[in-house]
Parts: structure tokens; sequence; C-alpha cells
């Protein structure tokens, strides 16, 4: 199958270089000046003023980077989930707001739980079921929204356990989403799968890629192609995604660069 336009993850302050090439085509983008506590918890109005007026022409997907810092979803104090769930909500309607359908959340499960499982008979149980208590009234307004979550490996090493997550919710409105440096870092430095197999693992709950690359050693989110990914077989299980997964860019610098390197991926699929 062709691969469907890869698209960046932007802040506001790079739209001057990027702009024409996420318009002309109309990529997919996933904007990110609202992930922070301080922007977040905060009166949102002027940068979601300042970006409808930036979006106006582009008619290509979009979509956000939810609230991450401090949230976990599978804390097991109600009343500090209670404040996870105001922080998602408010992302929500900042996506609603800017007409976007997608918003990443952060996966809280991490190598410990995975060595714990067994230690801890009830560890696992205990986790899916915060997570769901967490997110269900967040779900409710993603749903009335027209907004889908997508769930990001962060330190998960296991692919099973998003996928569970997803099954047991078994939302409309809750899917996951792979970052190719944060799996590979997982393989790397703990043993975890590669990062093809965190993209089968999926199926068709995958709704959103993120594309990085990393040394091993960080999240570096350099450009693919300048770390250990070995690439043409990721773009090849992409490509063969049904449904087909949006796919964004998420690089830190020289973001100029970015048309050469969707072209030199986008290349690697026959």
């Amino acid at each position: 199958m062709p691969l469907p336009l890869l698209g960046a993850a932007v802040q506001l302050h790079h739209m001057d270089m990027l702009r024409d090439w996420l318009f002309d085509q109309n990529r997919p983008l996933e904007i990110q000046d609202f992930v922070s506590p301080q922007v977040i918890a905060g009166d949102t109005s002027e940068q979601i003023g300042a970006w409808q007026k930036m979006l106006a022409g582009h008619k290509g997907p979009r979509g956000i980077h939810g609230p991450f810092f401090g949230l976990d979803l599978s804390n097991p104090d109600a009343a500090i989930r209670a404040i996870v769930q105001q922080r998602l909500i408010k992302g929500i309607e900042i996506a609603a707001a800017l007409e976007a359908d997608v918003m990443v959340v952060h996966s809280p499960f991490n190598f410990w739980h995975v060595l714990n499982y067994t230690n801890y008979d009830t560890l696992r149980g205990a986790l899916m079921q915060a997570c769901a208590d967490c997110l269900s009234p967040v779900l409710a307004r993603a749903q009335t929204e027209g907004v889908t979550l997508a769930l990001e490996n962060i330190d998960d090493t296991s692919t099973k356990d998003r996928a569970d997550l997803a099954d047991l919710l078994d939302h409309p409105q809750f899917r996951l989403s792979v970052d190719t440096g944060h799996a590979d870092l997982a393989h790397a430095n703990y043993g975890a799968p590669p990062v093809v197999d965190f993209l089968t693992d999926a199926g068709n709950r995958l709704a959103h890629v993120h594309l990085q690359d990393v040394d091993g050693h960080a999240d570096r989110h350099w450009h693919p192609g300048d770390g250990r990914i070995n690439w043409r077989p990721v773009m090849r299980q992409l490509a063969a995604c049904a449904p087909a997964p949006r796919m964004i860019l998420e690089v830190r610098h020289n973001l100029h660069c970015l048309p050469q390197t969707a072209a030199m991926l986008e290349g690697l699929v026959d």
C-alpha cells in the first residue's frame, strides 16, 4: 500500500519555515505548544487565536500533543487523577478549538512494571483499572468533541500493555501511537522488542506514529537516518498497516530539512 503523506510536529514559531511544505499538499501537522504545565493550566486563548489565524487555508489532518509532564494516567490516588483528568479535558477543548481530531497522550507503563507483574500479582490489574478510571470522563468528552486519544509508548518495554488497555477500554476514541525513537531506546537498553514489532503488535489499534531517530542512549529526536534505526523495514511495515496511521516527523533540530527527510522516507517504500 502507498504511504500517506508524512507530516510534522510543530510549534507556532516553526511555521514560517514549514508552512508552504505543510499547506501545499495539506500534510498532517501536530501542534505541540500546549504540553507544558505553565501553558495548559493557564489562559490559552491567545495561543489558540494565533494558531487559528495560522491554520487558515490548511485542509490536511491535524492533531495536538496533549499535556504530559507529571500526568500519570495510572496514579493510584483518585484526587491526583482528578487533576490529570482536568488537564487532559483542557487539551481536548484546545484540540476542538483548533479543529484537531487526534490528541497524543503518554503511556504510564514502564520496565519496572514488567519486572514486577509476577512479584506483585495485583499490580497490572491495578494499573489498568486506574487508567480506565482516569480516562472515563476524558474519553466521554473526547467523543463529544470528535477527538481520538492516541496513547504513545514512552518507557514501555512490553508491546502488550497499551494494547491490552485499549482492549479493556474498548472505546472508539482510544487508539495507540508508536514513537519509533522511544521503542528503539527500550530495545537498546531493556531488551524490548524492536521498532517493527511495536508497530506490528499494535495491530489495527494503531492510529498515529512519531517518526524520530536515536542513538540508543537518549531520546534525541534526530531526523530519521541520523541515528541507529533501520528505516527501510520500519517504513515497509507502516506501508502495510491497515488502516494507515497518521505519520508525524517529530524532530527537535534543523526542521528546515524536514522536506528532504520526508522524501527520503517515502522513497524507502517500493
